[in-house]
């Protein structure tokens, strides 16, 4: 896999960014998008733009076929059994939102468990929060290791008959931690839980076969993998998703109504109310198809390699903090240089043209098992190369001595 040749297909890498090279070290937050994806767009506002399964006009025939082509295409991507197993939704915050105030509401009650853990983004804890304060059922999280991880052991102990429902991060946002999704979900199943996966941090970076890894429901954003902001998907088994309610209701999720009551249509469309979110969708579609071209291995074994690359290289500066487990994790690298606040280190790095998240991470709790109030944070995606790193290295170490000296 050719970085530099795949960089050039990504137009806002190339610009200065305070008089110097863009260095773009915050997929984790959101990828940037590709020629591909954005001509996609364009193509459907130009020639394609008309709402979907509704008009038997031309223009309203091309958009159905191109949004419910997405759909398809995401199931391929996920070896989902059907399309119709593929629900739109705005993105993994969405998805969680709507297995948790449908699925678990409706058969979690006083004495029955919710498992997940502190690594989890909030995107998959306060919603959980919310369906165990509903239905009275208890919140309980599987402990972390010293490195952030976790052990099946751990999980055999906090996963009992009583657990309804497990949801737990593929790939953690912060701490890079791979988790043990497939041994969790089967020890869930021998208890009779069903197992909920975020998939925001594995899906864009490593090849996903829900089917092999048996879960029940599967999130992901769109806005991490070369698509655009405001789409994602939520896959689920079908006799699950068929007994769940929708949340949202109006226009385009109906099959009757009547004065006092309707019906809904079947799946995919009876969770998608309204105004599907057309354009995003075809160009989801766009992203899997260029993400696919390129290979979800070739990507993976490439993100794992410049980690490597960043985690030596960022071992050799003095005062350093970074967490997460030394091996097995996935392409980020999330730091701390002593006596600097993270929030300064990402505005001198800003400085020098290299974007870096900084804060919690929408990972509150997590952090206060790190002992921090925030950190710092460098993800790496496709089109980042070693060199990137060499001046990621360089300007974490002008950073430190800068504030050793004001320090001094």
């Amino acid at each position: 896999m050719n970085a530099a040749e795949i960089r050039k297909q990504f137009p806002i890498l190339d610009q200065e960014v305070n008089g110097h090279p863009l260095v773009y070290l915050d997929s984790a937050a959101t990828s940037q998008k590709p020629l591909a994806v954005i001509e996609a767009i364009e193509r459907y506002y130009k020639w394609d733009n008309s709402n979907v399964h509704r008009g038997v006009h031309t223009l309203g025939s091309r958009a159905t076929d191109a949004y419910e082509g997405a759909r398809e295409k995401v199931a391929r991507f996920l070896n989902a059994p059907s399309a119709s197993q593929i629900i739109f939704t705005r993105g993994t915050t969405t998805a969680i939102n709507l297995v948790a105030s449908s699925y678990a509401r409706s058969v979690c009650k006083p004495g029955d468990e919710i498992v997940i853990t502190q690594m989890e983004h909030h995107s998959n804890l306060i919603p959980w929060q919310q369906a165990a304060k509903a239905t009275g059922a208890t919140l309980k999280y599987i402990p972390l290791q010293e490195d952030g991880s976790i052990t099946l052991k751990d999980a055999e102990d906090t996963i009992t008959p009583n657990t309804k429902m497990v949801a737990l991060t593929y790939v953690s946002n912060v701490l890079g931690v791979i988790n043990p999704v497939k041994d969790v979900i089967q020890l869930a199943h021998r208890h009779g839980a069903k197992v909920l996966l975020d998939g925001a941090q594995s899906t864009p970076h490593m090849a996903v076969d829900v089917v092999e890894l048996d879960c029940d429901f599967y999130a992901f954003s769109g806005h991490k993998m070369c698509a655009p902001t405001g789409i994602g998907a939520l896959y689920g088994k079908r006799e699950l998703l068929e007994e769940m309610e929708p949340i949202e209701f109006g226009g385009e999720m109906i099959d009757f109504v009547e004065l006092y009551d309707s019906t809904w249509k079947e799946l995919p469309w009876k969770f998608e109310g309204g105004t599907p979110i057309i354009a995003d969708a075809i160009g989801l579609g766009a992203a899997i198809d260029f993400l696919t071209e390129i290979g979800l291995a070739q990507i993976e074994q490439h993100e794992k390699q410049i980690a490597a690359y960043a985690m030596e290289n960022m071992a050799k500066i003095e005062g350093i903090t970074i967490y997460g487990p030394k091996e097995d994790r996935a392409g980020l690298v999330t730091f701390n240089l002593d006596d600097v606040h993270p929030h300064d280190v990402a505005t001198v790095l800003d400085s020098e043209g290299i974007a870096v998240r900084a804060g919690h991470h929408c990972c509150q709790p997590l952090m206060r098992w790190l002992n921090v109030s925030s950190t710092a944070r460098a993800s790496f995606y496709l089109y980042n190369t070693e060199e990137d790193v060499d001046k990621l290295i360089a300007a974490l170490t002008k950073t430190k001595e800068y504030f050793g000296h004001a320090i001094g």
